[in-house]
């Protein structure tokens, strides 16, 4: 039995390292030539694109977190000017800031190897219950699993009934979305009167986009059977990394360059230690070099038992920077600024909790004037919110006017994990 998705995850650390720092050079000379975004970048260092030969080299350029590229894409939209303008693009993604990105690959393997890792194929039917709409993950993940061979039901973000009827009516095998929306999904089952770890046949779950909690994962395995897989990727770069059946961290992907670097320098944190994770993803459409997720880990560089012999990350230990994701996707404060002057620069501010294994937005505004709580305003406010930020408020918050100080942070994030 076929071990291993291809040759790739068994190469060497010094092959490994050796392919990819001849991609990076010349993604680096590429982008200097094309992309006057990468070059403003460069000369403003003082680099010559000639001395990015390996990885290490990467630590001379600054490190660029989201809200910078926000800014960037905000001020030379769509892509900021990091863009190949020689190579057509199939499709643009987006995500709220809002990021637009350009996809970068149809024949890459984009996820394919999280998937195989997880012992996804094709005798399997997956339900992918990302969204399909603008955002990447929907189309992105459906590709990785025709790439395994598995047959792919699209249900997308609908409601956890239809969830469970196609769950049901179509004999699906595996499932890739959030934990939260699969817990929902087995409650919404047991509702409905059915056992689902009798009457389903789901043995399989790859999660991406939010936490995996221990306490949930061991619902899902030990009282339903389900053999689950955590994934880890971003918008902005693709797949970064993934989980396989040794669960002792995530393997980096093949085309990704993942530094661990301590956020208030942007240097380079010794192995095993805690850092930002830093991506850059190789390629010659888009000239995104040192992105900053904003998320913790540090890197395993020990041998994993499955053969794979990539280097890891220990999970995702918190974030580093004050954008918030909120059920998988991020509000920045460029959004919730944006959001205020919409509104006449109405205080406002964010607050993200956790109710049982739901993410909860509780958005709080000052009654500053007789317009706020008004007939028709809340609706038109939460519609103006999800229309910013995508996801939808859960709770909103009316309080008297300076009930938030101008120097309190505008996302608070109350959640432990």
């Amino acid at each position: 039995m076929k071990r291993l998705y291809d040759e790739k995850e068994a190469w060497s650390i010094e092959e490994r390292k050796s392919r990819q720092d001849r991609l990076l050079a010349r993604m680096v000379r590429l982008g200097y030539q094309k992309s006057p975004a990468l070059r403003k970048i460069l000369d403003a260092n003082k680099i010559n694109p000639a001395r990015i030969k390996t990885r290490e080299d990467l630590e001379i350029l600054p490190v660029t977190s989201r809200e910078k590229l926000v800014e960037m894409e905000m001020q030379k939209p769509p892509y900021a000017g990091l863009e190949n303008p020689d190579v057509a693009v199939d499709r643009v993604f987006t995500s709220p800031g809002p990021v637009y990105e350009p996809h970068l690959s149809e024949t890459d393997d984009l996820w394919a190897r999280a998937f195989f890792a997880a012992g996804i194929g094709p005798k399997d039917i997956a339900l992918n219950a990302f969204s399909y709409h603008l955002v990447a993950a929907g189309l992105t993940f459906h590709n990785g699993l025709r790439k395994v061979g598995a047959t792919v039901v699209p249900s997308g973000t609908s409601s956890s009934q239809i969830q469970v009827q196609l769950i049901r009516d179509l004999n699906v095998t595996a499932y890739v979305g959030t934990p939260s929306f699969l817990a929902s999904i087995i409650d919404q089952s047991k509702e409905l009167g059915f056992d689902f770890k009798k009457d389903f046949r789901v043995k399989k779950a790859c999660f991406a986009a939010e936490p995996l909690l221990p306490s949930l994962r061991q619902r899902f395995e030990k009282e339903h059977g389900i053999r689950t897989f955590q994934m880890y990727g971003a918008t902005e770069v693709g797949d970064v990394a993934y989980e396989c059946c040794a669960k002792s961290g995530w393997h980096i992907c093949e085309e990704t360059i993942v530094e661990i670097v301590d956020p208030a320098t942007g240097k380079n944190v010794a192995p095993g230690e805690l850092g930002e994770v830093v991506v850059t993803r190789l390629n010659n459409i888009f000239f995104l070099l040192r992105f900053g997720t904003g998320d913790l880990s540090r890197l395993i560089t020990k041998k994993c038992s499955c053969g794979r012999t990539s280097f890891r990350l220990a999970g995702i230990a918190g974030r580093a920077g004050d954008a918030v994701k909120v059920r998988g996707l991020f509000i920045a404060p460029s959004q919730m600024k944006l959001l205020s002057a919409k509104f006449d620069g109405l205080p406002l501010q964010a607050i993200v909790s956790r109710k049982g294994h739901e993410d909860v937005l509780t958005l709080r505004v000052e009654n500053i004037n007789s317009q706020v709580n008004s007939d028709g305003w809340e609706n038109n406010f939460k519609k103006i919110f999800k229309e910013i930020c995508t996801v939808k408020i859960d709770v909103l918050e009316v309080v008297e006017k300076g009930g938030i100080k101008p120097d309190q942070k505008m996302i608070i994030d109350l959640r432990t994990w």
